[in-house]
């Protein structure tokens, strides 16, 4: 059997299981649709909402950047692994307690403002919008090898499926397909990852086998910077960023972890207040299986790839075009090349293929003495290199085909939740909060399931006209959540900022969070437009991808100051914020 009747039938298999699993679990209230009907188990729940949030960026970009930058990106790993560390202590169970479908409505209610939960709204839309075209971008990829056909064709096919499930199933259909997307992108991610670290040193733990011995004796990692160096790249395991850079993208990561809507509504799903911690608790157990062995993932496919394109040792020849054409473990390269996402020239016709950093002075006299004309691969897409690993080692054809269901499992979980999050603020917030309060509850789920269409066609679109990588693309909306969202829930909670300071915040965070980006970028969404760079800081060493700290901190302040300046909280409004930090139950405070 070919490999891509392989593919098809893992990728088949998995998306029949999908939309079955939306059909039998379909919503048929508003309760189930936004909700769940607040019936899900806490390790369910936690399963659901590690798949959830581990998105494209997570399984297929996460360690094509840690490979190609090294140590500088494990940024990515401590950001969004200890944000949930903040949702569950700071967030999830007082809003739980809260009782309410959507971060909107909290927002609304606690504020006391019509017009706090419409800008509420607009943050949400805005960060969400952005989240989901790095899924998007990464259901392209994906569908584009796999199914061999070019990126726009793999990532409407992808969208095709998204609709057929989240659509009917809303948050009750969404958090049990999330539970079987978890299982398949759990297994696709890990088990390739012990096959390469049984082959490079031996040890059957990739976490363990990143620090082992390779199979010449030398260590792994101390191989990799050998290599690397010997082309003109940074030492792999060194740290080669800015000290404060490195610490408000993190920061960054953190807050705008705590405040994505699409992962806070998971915690309205279940019965109790404690049960939104223990949901918590076990996400971050379901999550560390994967962020353990990313790091290994991406030291281990820099190395392999290396490997191939100097063969013989960096100090040898480059690796031919005879090579890349007849033998067959360079047929990866091949079947990339087709997706338009990986490219080669040889630009000084020696019949080689060299691979270095054509920016490095050393390298640059050494390229000028062997007669070279630049580097050669022409485009290397580093969100493939995970979801090429399996191929690049070699590993049997099942594997590759458990990897392209597992990276679309990873893409669509995640795509599923953020338009979730999008059409229950446009039914729910906007319709039925501020336009049509009247609407009858059948009404209010076609609304839903409508703005859901609606948002899945512009999803699309913009995945179609990407800003950057997909983990780049991720740490943007993370940058909006952390500016916008995270400090007026914050202080909804644990202070008694009025509703002019909430709104006064809240667009301060957003709008100069947002100039920063448009200013590296040019405008955001039009197609054409130049690729997003963190190159040249506006701002000092500040990186538009860790400008989100410096928005929370500007939302924080203006809240503060507008809201000494204004009239205080009513009375009931200060005792709602005091009941919702007693732990009397969930929903205690507003009887939801």
């Amino acid at each position: 059997m070919d490999q891509f009747t392989i593919n098809l039938l893992f990728v088949g298999a998995s998306f029949a299981l999908y939309i079955g699993i939306a059909i039998w679990a379909r919503a048929g209230s508003t309760s189930e649709f936004y909700a769940a009907g607040r019936g899900v188990h806490p390790v369910t729940n936690g399963m659901a909402t590690a798949a959830d949030w581990m998105s494209a960026a997570s399984f297929i970009s996460m360690a094509g950047l840690i490979a190609f930058v090294g140590y500088d990106n494990s940024t990515y790993l401590m950001g969004w692994t200890g944000g949930f560390v903040l949702l569950a202590l700071l967030l999830a169970p007082y809003l739980r307690k809260f009782g309410k479908y959507t971060v909107s409505e909290f927002i609304g209610d606690r504020f006391y403002s019509p017009t706090a939960r419409l800008v509420a709204v607009i943050c949400l839309i805005i960060a969400s919008t952005t989240y989901v075209i790095g899924q998007m971008t990464g259901v392209g990829v994906a569908f584009g090898r796999f199914l061999e056909v070019d990126n726009t064709t793999g990532l409407l096919i992808g969208a095709v499926v998204v609709f057929a499930y989240a659509v009917f199933g809303g948050m009750k259909g969404v958090t049990y397909t999330q539970v079987a997307q978890y299982c398949v992108l759990i297994l696709a991610y890990t088990i390739p990852a012990i096959f390469i670290s049984l082959q490079l040193t031996g040890n059957p733990i990739p976490a363990l086998g990143l620090f082992s011995d390779t199979q010449n004796g030398e260590p792994l990692l101390a191989t990799l910077d050998q290599i690397v160096t010997d082309l003109g790249f940074n030492e792999y395991t060194a740290q080669n960023g800015d000290t404060i850079n490195m610490v408000l993208f993190t920061l960054s990561l953190m807050i705008g972890t705590a405040g994505l809507p699409h992962v806070i509504m998971r915690f309205f799903t279940v019965p109790r207040v404690a049960d939104a911690r223990w949901s918590a608790g076990w996400a971050l157990v379901f999550i560390a299986l994967l962020y353990l062995t990313a790091p290994a993932v991406g030291a281990m496919a820099r190395l392999n790839i290396t490997d191939q394109f100097w063969p013989q040792g960096t100090e040898e020849q480059a690796v031919s075009l005879e090579t890349i054409e007849n033998d067959p473990a360079y047929d990866w390269m091949a079947t990339w090349q087709q997706t338009g996402l990986l490219g080669w020239e040889d630009k000084n016709g020696d019949g080689r293929i060299q691979y270095y950093n054509d920016a490095d002075p050393d390298m640059q006299a050494r390229a000028e003495e062997e007669g070279w004309a630049g580097n050669e691969f022409t485009n290397f897409n580093q969100d493939i290199l995970v979801l090429a690993n399996p191929e690049i080692a070699n590993l049997p054809s099942w594997v590759i085909g458990l990897v392209a269901a597992g990276g679309l499992a990873a893409a669509l979980s995640t795509a599923a939740g953020l338009l979730l999050a999008i059409s229950s603020a446009v039914s729910h917030d906007l319709m039925k909060g501020q336009l049509t309060p009247n609407i009858s509850e059948k009404g209010e789920l076609m609304s839903a399931r409508v703005a859901m269409a609606i948002a899945i066609c512009v999803a699309t679109y913009l995945g179609l006209n990407p800003p950057g990588f997909a983990a780049q693309t991720v740490a943007l909306a993370f940058g909006l959540a952390a500016s916008s969202i995270f400090p007026v829930l914050m202080m909804g909670i644990f202070t008694k900022v009025n509703s002019k300071g909430a709104v006064a915040g809240m667009l301060a965070g957003l709008l100069t969070t947002l100039l920063y980006i448009f200013m590296h970028k040019g405008w955001f969404f039009i197609p054409d437009t130049n690729q997003f760079t963190d190159a040249a800081p506006l701002l000092g060493p500040i990186k538009s991808t860790s400008f989100g700290a410096i928005g929370a901190i500007i939302n924080f302040t203006v809240a503060f100051i507008v809201s000494s300046m204004t009239a205080p909280i009513p009375q009931e409004i200060e005792d709602l914020v005091e009941s919702v930090r007693v732990p009397r139950g969930a929903g205690a405070a507003t009887d939801h």
